[in-house]
Order: C-alpha cells, then structure tokens, then sequence
C-alpha cells in the first residue's frame, strides 16, 4: 500500500492529459489568452488588496517603522518561493499549481494533501477579503449617507463580543468616542437591534455575500472577462497608491520613525499572518497555466515581476505611513484613509476608500479563479468526482467548480468571524511554499526530468547553508544569553511549532551537506518553515485537523477512484 500512496504522474502523461482537455466529456478546453502583461496584472490584483489597504495598519502597530524588515524578508522568502513555482511552471505548464507539483515531485498521497490544504487557502482567504471588502463597502455607504442596519454587515461573534464590551465600558462610566469606539458601538448596535428568529439573533453580512456572488459571476462567464476587469481594477488602484505615495511624503515627519523597531524583533514578527497573507497572491497565477498563450515563458516572468512591483509598492508605503503619523495610531481597519483624515485631507480619504473597494474585489476575483481550476486537475487524476471538471461548452471555464467556489465561499462570508482566517489562510500558503520548494530538490535529482525554459540558479549549499545554521544557532545563543532557550523555552506546549522548525532545520543542514543541495529551494523551505512556526500552537493544531479531515476523504473516495490506480489494476 506504500508504494501505491506514493505514486507518482509522468510529465507527458499530464501535458497529454490537459491538451486532451479531460473532463467528463461536456465542453471543449480552456482558451489561451493571457500573456506576460496579463499574468502580472494578476499578480498584483492578488497581492495588492486587503493588506495593503487594510492589515498594513495592525503589522505598523505592532513593529514600528521596522515592519518594513518584516515585508523584506516575507519577500525574499516569498522569492525564493517563486523562482521554485516558476521552473515548475515552466516544466509542467498545466492548470493545478502547488498540487499538480507535488503530484510530479512527492506523489499521490502528497498532492492530496496539498490539494486539501489548498481548498482551504483559498476559500478561507476569500471569506476575510470578502469581509474585509463589506467593511470598505459599508464605510463608504455610512460616509454619504446611505448606513446600511449594521445587522446586515457583519458576524454574529463580533456582534455579540462588542455588544458585551460596550455594557463593560458603560457599566464602568466611559464616555464612548464614535471614533475611538466606532466598531465597538456598531456591533452593539448590530446584537440590540437584529431580527430574532426562533430565539436566534439573525446577523449576517449581506453585502460579502453579495460581492462573491457578483464575483464568481464574472469569473464564470469566461477568462476575457476576467482578464479585462482585473486589468482595470489594478490601473485605478496602482494611481491611487503612486497618488498616496507622493501625496504623503510632503507630510512625512522623520521624528516618526524613532524608535525604528520599538517592539523589537517579536513585535515586528507579530503581523507574520497580515503581512504574509498580502503575498500569497502569486501562487494563483499558477492555476493559470492553461489559459496562457505562453506558459513556459510567461508565467515565470509574471511571477517574479508581480511580487517585485508588489514589494516596492509595500516597502515605500509602510514608511509613508509610519512617517505621516506615529505608528501608535495605525490600528484602524482603513490606515490609508485615517492618515489623510488626520491631515485633513477629507477628499483624498473618499479617493482611497473607493480604491479600497476596488483593490479588494480585485484579489477576490484571481482566488476565486485559482480554486476552481486546482478541483480540476484533481478530478482529471480522479481524486474528485468527474464533475468538478466539467468545462462550460461557451464559456470555456470549469463550470461546476467555479459555481461550487462561489457557495463555499459566499455562504460562510455571512456568517464567519475573519479573525479566525487570517492566519489559517497564511500557514496554508506557507505549507504549499514549502512543498513546492522541497519538490524542485527531488526533481532536479531525478535523471527523467524535463528540461525546462526557466531553471531555479543552482548554487551549491553544502557548505553555506550549514554555515549559515551555524551562525543563526550561535546569534540567538549569543543574543539571549541562555542555553535554556534550546534546552526548556522552545519544549513548552505553546512554542512546539519553533522546536518542529528548528528540528527540520538542522535535518535539512545534514540532507544538504551529503547531497549537494541547490541553495535557493532549501533557503525557500526553510525561510517559510520559520514563518510557519510563528504561528501559535492553536493554529497549528487547526490545520493539523483539517489535513486530518481531508485525508479521511482520500483514504474513503480518492485512494480507490485515481486514474493511477485503476491504470494498475
């Protein structure tokens, strides 16, 4: 049964298969559209959005200025990421990204996995922009004079916990500020006032729902379409970002950015999840690969262009903001907008809250393109019923998956709390990047590779990268003093993720010294490894549990319908 978990597709097989357009024999094949300039756009639509218009405030509180170390080094192992999807890509330039990968590089069992994990960044990362986009949406409503019932715009468990904390604080005689306390008198507002169905407060966020649907719309009635509006939708929020950039630095105060890191290295690395999540958005372009007129050649430069724009773009924006106002008072849910209202620029913040709308809808349209097409190589390998791939005979997209994308996603947007996602969303992300960068070392050992049109720079990690454990051992011993921090401090039920890290650090240092290992994918496993283990021991276990729940369903349906193991029989 091993060998039959580890089993592994051939590359030609998998380019027949797509050029083939299997499915279950409704409709043709994808249309090939996208070029260089295309994939970009997309690359930007991702990972320009929500965070920069949103969760770039809560990382500046936490680090400082300084959190512009935290976007260099997300990007660089973001990098290292891409140059690995990028020969990849090029390699096996089919629909299905990080699964289709590891099915080539690990196998079965390991694509499944992947495939699962997934299903879960994207769903789970379109339900917090989707919530994120009705904040922006509502904001902008309130702002001219057309308030929608704040039942209707927002969870049930953020109703209810503002609805106790605003009692607390009266009970205690605070004077409540709609500033201050804006989101906290909105959701009282939300629990006192909603409809009472059968003893149940119904609060749910309709215009989330409402955007996914609108969305999904798009995104199924074909690719042109979908190229069309994401190219729009990233020109107006690139000029709203260039217009913020010079705009705010006429008022950037360098006194601002002193202290640099005011919470030191752990404050800084406490937005891992916000910062991290605004990056993710290159490995959708890779679900792309099908409906590119150039894959081999295009999607490695619209990778690696996307997120060096994108890195720029965050790098100066984060100093902007940290110069125009001290980064005490970024913890707000539109930064951009309450820098300009500080400086009493009411008429840019109206600018930037439109833009926000638009930047948001924008990353919800490439995700919800990604997920669809990952269920369609899975049903071709028929780890998924034949159904999910299934192409619209005019449209020429996977139509049962993009309408399945579209529920999933919009159904809990009523009703999820977002905080919950955030950092569900990254971990997952993070575990692609790792296999993706593990799977380029076990291919580039295989005698059968193909050769590829972008090839990840091989530099010999022998000696550097166990030189490098070595200096990073010796720093932190050095830095905290205490050998303790390898013998008790990283053995306790909450810091277990940072042991598994270094454990599969130091495996990794012996693997690369006796083998030779390429220096970038070992430096992409192990940088997103380290970012994984910032997480908490409670997500962990999260996501431990889901991968647990998909492989239940592998071992009862995929195991015995894959195409690889009715080829055997």
């Amino acid at each position: 049964m091993a060998n039959q978990l580890f089993r592994k597709k051939n590359i030609d097989t998998i380019l027949r298969d797509a050029a083939a357009g299997q499915g279950d024999g409704h409709g043709g094949g994808l249309k090939r559209v996208l070029g260089v300039r295309d994939l970009t756009f997309f690359g930007v639509a991702a990972i320009i959005g929500a965070g920069i218009f949103s969760s770039i405030g809560k990382a500046a509180f936490d680090g400082g200025p300084g959190v512009v170390f935290l976007y260099g080094f997300t990007a660089i192992a973001c990098g290292f990421a891409a140059l690995c999807y990028a020969q990849f890509a090029s390699t096996v330039p089919v629909s299905g990204s990080a699964y289709t990968y590891s099915y080539v590089a690990f196998g079965e069992i390991f694509a499944w996995i992947i495939g699962w994990d997934l299903l879960m960044e994207y769903a789970i990362g379109n339900i917090y922009v989707a919530g994120s986009w009705s904040d922006y949406f509502t904001g902008l409503m309130d702002k001219i004079g057309w308030h929608i019932s704040d039942w209707m715009t927002m969870d049930s468990v953020s109703a209810h916990a503002g609805f106790n904390e605003f009692n607390e604080l009266v009970a205690k005689g605070v004077a409540l500020d709609p500033v201050e306390h804006g989101s906290i008198i909105s959701q009282h507002s939300a629990w006192a006032n909603a409809p009472d169905l059968f003893g149940f407060r119904l609060i749910f966020d309709l215009p989330a729902f409402l955007i996914v649907i609108l969305i999904t719309y798009i995104v199924f009635v074909g690719i042109r379409e979908s190229r069309s509006a994401s190219n729009v939708m990233v020109i107006i929020k690139l000029a709203v970002i260039f217009l913020v950039i010079v705009l705010g630095a006429y008022y950037v105060n360098p006194d601002n950015w002193s202290p640099f890191s005011p919470n030191g290295m752990s404050g800084i690395l406490k937005g891992v999840s916000a910062v991290f999540f605004a990056y993710i958005g290159f490995d959708a372009i890779s679900t792309t690969a099908e409906e590119c007129k150039d894959p081999q050649r295009d999607l490695p430069r619209g990778m690696i262009y996307s997120l060096l724009i994108c890195t720029a773009v965050y790098v100066i924006l984060a100093l902007v903001l940290t110069g125009m106002v001290h980064y005490t008072q970024l913890k707000v849910g539109d930064p951009l907008a309450m820098v300009f209202d500080a400086k009493g620029l009411k008429v840019i913040s109206g600018i930037i809250a439109v833009s926000a709308i638009i930047a948001t809808a924008s990353v919800l349209l490439v995700f919800q393109m990604g997920q669809p097409r990952i269920w369609m190589s899975m049903s071709r390998d028929g780890l998924l019923p034949k159904i999910f791939s299934r192409i619209h005979p005019r449209h020429g997209t996977p139509s049962f998956s993009t309408i399945l994308t579209g529920i999933i996603v919009g159904v809990p947007a009523l009703f999820l709390n977002m905080n919950f996602v955030l950092s569900m969303t990254s971990i997952g992300t993070l575990f692609a990047f790792v296999l993706v960068c593990g799977g380029i070392l076990v291919l580039d050992r295989r005698k059968d590779a193909p050769k590829s049109k972008f090839r990840v720079p091989y530099i010999n990690a022998q000696i550097i990268y166990p030189a490098l454990l070595i200096g990073a051992i010796t720093w932190i011993l050095i830095d905290t003093k205490d050998a303790s921090y390898f013998t008790k401090d990283i053995w306790t039920k909450e810091a277990w993720p940072m042991a598994l890290f270094w454990v599969l650090a130091i495996v990794m240092g012996v693997l690369t010294a006796m083998r030779k290992y390429s220096l970038i994918p070992v430096l992409g496993v192990v940088s997103c490894l380290y970012l994984m283990a910032q997480e908490t021991h409670t997500v962990w276990m999260r996501f431990l549990i889901w991968l647990a729940v998909g492989l239940c369903i592998y071992f009862l349906y995929s195991y015995r319908n894959s195409k690889l193991a009715k080829e055997k029989q």
